[in-house]
């Protein structure tokens, strides 16, 4: 059978008697030998420009000097070919689909310069992250807001109860120079006359007063401070 290509030669030095059909066995035309080493250098020409079809497999260490290329397996495909960048950047934003969020606790540069692909917006300012739960209206609906940072005084009632005990309002009587006791109004009178009464005070003093502290960033809870972006495309 002609050896019309590298991998058709055989590592047994004996059984390499043609190249592509010219005789290079022993006691072969001399001619044969010059138009062998040529077919030789157009075989290796073809397999250096992958023209021939065959595979290559390298038995020791391949190291690369230049930019290696070569095809970029599908997104998924967990065998033992060379991950392309492209192959990367493909896995990366398969992690990354549009509406994921990223977080830096560090950079400030934006995820689409740091990944490579995508649009991202700054997100969530000043508020935490919660997961969604379909059985509470506050957290029903992604990307739904609430809550603040700053305390409320619970909606309340004081009241003040004032007893006052009983007392005697004194007056002095002109008429006739008696005096009379007892519980007197302005103008007054009993047998003796017409009597004047005499002002009094409880000495109860109802006032307001103000305790506590104030409510701001009352609300917050134990925090550490990062960068988020969300991807929009």
């Amino acid at each position: 059978m002609p050896k019309n290509k590298i991998s058709e030669f055989s590592s047994t030095p004996a059984n390499n008697t043609d190249i592509a059909g010219i005789n290079i066995a022993e006691g072969c035309a001399p001619s044969g030998i010059n138009n062998a080493i040529r077919e030789l250098m157009a075989q290796l020409k073809d397999q250096q420009a992958g023209t021939d079809g065959d595979d290559f497999t390298v038995g020791g260490n391949l190291t690369v000097t230049g930019t290696a290329t070569g095809s970029t397996p599908t997104f998924g495909d967990s065998t033992t070919k060379f991950a392309t960048t492209a192959f990367v950047q493909a896995a990366l934003a398969a992690v990354y689909p549009v509406g994921s969020i990223y977080i830096n606790a560090s950079s400030s540069t934006n995820p689409a310069t740091l990944l490579g692909f995508g649009t991202w917006t700054a997100f969530g300012a000043g508020r935490v992250m919660v997961g969604l739960d379909a059985g509470n209206a506050a957290f029903d609906t992604a990307e739904e807001t609430g809550g603040s940072a700053d305390a409320i005084v619970v909606s309340h009632t004081h009241t003040a109860t004032v007893t006052d005990p009983t007392h005697q309002h004194i007056s002095f009587g002109t008429a006739g120079g008696g005096y009379n006791t007892g519980v007197l109004g302005p103008s007054s009178s009993n047998s003796n006359g017409n009597y004047s009464t005499v002002s009094a005070s409880t000495g109860i003093t109802v006032s307001n007063s103000t305790t506590g502290s104030s409510g701001t960033n009352a609300n917050l809870q134990p925090y550490i401070v990062v960068r988020m972006w969300k991807r929009t495309a």
